[in-house]
């Protein structure tokens, strides 16, 4: 009964993430609509300090000044949006994985690469799904992965070169099958949009920035104010367009997760991947940054500093970890492949199911 029950509680708790995902967007479009107001009330108070509070017969504003900013904060926002959405569609989930250091899967002369290529063929053949793009970031040695593509035609796998040497079969399986359920569920699309919604955003940024720089001469001119404007709401746009696109990732991850558990029936699989990055983390193995634009691709994030706490586009490794075994597990160390007791309680104490048993999934 209770090896029925935990897994039937995680795919429950991913039909909910779909519904949430959808809240979601709709809190990014009022992100933008909250933005367009930011922009006017820190250009009026621009305005005032510049002009008006100081001209004769009181403060007014120009005609059509609202109407104005609007304009050119959504020609900015939704122009950023467009044009980096339309590189992505030209370039497709293959060039966003070359512009991240990826290559393709060497079919020959490489037999951990060789091996990535057949996983992907095997489980996207089992997943009833056109086999994408098998890719490899050679120059990572810690264990990570990523989807990419706007749909299954135009997808790519990417592992890292830790990935293929610290994995076992069992455990690249996992990996897979948990990037497949992104492009699957359609969460390689929803990112790739995200990213260029994030871009739209950070152009205000960028254009207020210009604005407040010094001019060739270094003096500043009466345009700093507005650009200091323009700085700051798109500050906070910045801020709530990486948060909402962390949350979305956050809710995708448990549902790949799931995916995995499903497609491969063995806890371990996925499992294992996870608990192996615990134990590279522990042992302080360096990942290669990839940068906050695809943060939220990764199978973990490995974003440093204050911004990775800010803005975590995942959940965190003990609570996958939780939902997939019903409990805690130690990490593993890669290299031994030997369990590693975590102080604070986390520690092997909760039996593993030997059924997986998850009623109205399929594998097609």
């Amino acid at each position: 009964m209770a090896a029925a029950r935990a897994p039937m509680l995680i795919f429950e708790s991913q039909r909910e993430a779909k519904g949430r995902t959808r809240q979601l967007l709709w809190l990014f479009v009022l992100t933008v609509l909250l933005l367009v107001l930011a922009v006017n009330a820190a250009l009026t108070l621009a305005w005032g300090l510049t002009w008006g509070f100081w001209q004769p017969g009181g403060f007014s504003l120009p005609r059509y000044f609202f109407e104005v900013n609007t304009g050119v904060t959504l020609m900015f926002v939704l122009g950023g949006w467009w044009v980096e959405s339309s590189r992505l569609t030209h370039g497709g989930g293959v060039a966003l994985a070359e512009s991240v250091g990826a290559r393709a899967a060497r079919r020959s002369g490489d037999l951990d690469e060789q091996r990535f290529g057949n996983i992907v063929h095997e489980m996207a053949i089992a997943a009833g799904m056109r086999p994408p793009a098998a890719m490899v970031l050679a120059r990572d040695h810690a264990i990570n992965a990523m989807a990419t593509g706007w749909d299954e035609g135009d997808a790519a796998v990417i592992a890292t070169r830790g990935a293929l040497e610290w994995l076992t079969r069992e455990e690249l399986q996992g990996l897979v099958a948990h990037e497949l359920s992104h492009i699957r569920e359609g969460d390689t699309r929803l990112n790739m949009r995200l990213v260029g919604m994030v871009f739209g955003l950070e152009t205000l940024y960028a254009f207020g920035r210009e604005l407040f720089l010094p001019d060739e001469h270094d003096r500043r001119l009466v345009f700093a104010l507005i650009g200091l404007g323009l700085m700051t709401a798109g500050w906070l746009g910045w801020v709530a367009g990486h948060a909402l696109q962390a949350a979305v990732s956050r809710q995708r991850e448990f549902l790949a997760d799931a995916r995995a558990l499903q497609w491969t029936r063995s806890r371990d699989a996925i499992g294992g991947v996870l608990r192996k990055i615990m134990g590279q983390r522990r042992a302080g193995i360096e990942a290669q940054r990839l940068g906050s634009s695809v943060q939220h691709m990764l199978l973990v994030g490995n974003e440093p500093g204050a911004v990775a706490g800010w803005f975590d586009s995942h959940p965190s490794l003990r609570e996958r970890v939780r939902r997939i075994y019903g409990g805690d597990r130690p990490p593993i160390d890669p290299a031994s492949g030997r369990e590693k007791d975590a102080p604070g309680g986390f520690a092997d104490t909760v039996p593993c199911y030997d059924a997986i048993e998850a009623p109205g999934w399929t594998l097609s």
